[in-house]
């Protein structure tokens, strides 16, 4: 694992050796790569140490180290990528389950209706269901204060008009 100053890489510190690399197509296996890179002495001591108590070479240690935690990595990554999906739904769930429970209801301040025919189309309030020019649909009539600005007309249709069903 150590390596002397003449040997280091100039850049990031870590050294692709890829001699050996071959294509698929070749008759030979491809051999594994080999990385360098530096460690502090407190670091190298240690690993040594684990590979001596442990009976395998330090590349060995080095290599299963790695490759475990990017295991680990990857299980971490899949685990919190699925709880956030979980989350999401949870969250839709509820989102729907408070609509539901809060649904605005656009006729609460209408005292009355007014049989029209409708010179533009419109859209039904209640069931959202497009009114076409000339068909026949029903006025809404409130005293709610506008404020200044021009508050829409309230049309719906007559399966939607209160009393109909």
């Amino acid at each position: 694992m150590t390596q002397n100053d003449d040997q280091r890489d100039k850049g990031d510190g870590m050294e692709v050796d890829s001699h050996g690399d071959h294509e698929a197509g070749d008759s030979e296996p491809k051999k594994e790569r080999v990385l360098h890179t530096r460690v502090p002495a407190v670091l190298e001591r240690e690993l040594k140490r684990f590979a001596d108590n442990l009976r395998v070479p330090v590349s060995n240690l080095v290599r299963t180290i790695l490759e475990d935690a990017l295991n680990v990595a990857d299980a971490a990554t899949e685990n919190v990528e699925s709880r956030l999906r979980k989350a999401a739904k949870q969250l839709e769930h509820e989102r729907e389950r408070l609509k539901a429970r809060v649904k605005f209801d656009p006729l609460k301040d209408i005292f009355a209706f007014q049989r029209v025919t409708l010179a533009q189309d419109a859209t039904c309030a209640k069931c959202e269901r497009d009114l076409a020019a000339g068909a026949h649909a029903n006025l809404g009539l409130s005293d709610e204060p506008t404020n200044g600005k021009k508050k829409p007309r309230i049309f719906v249709c007559d399966e939607c008009l209160p009393g109909a069903r």
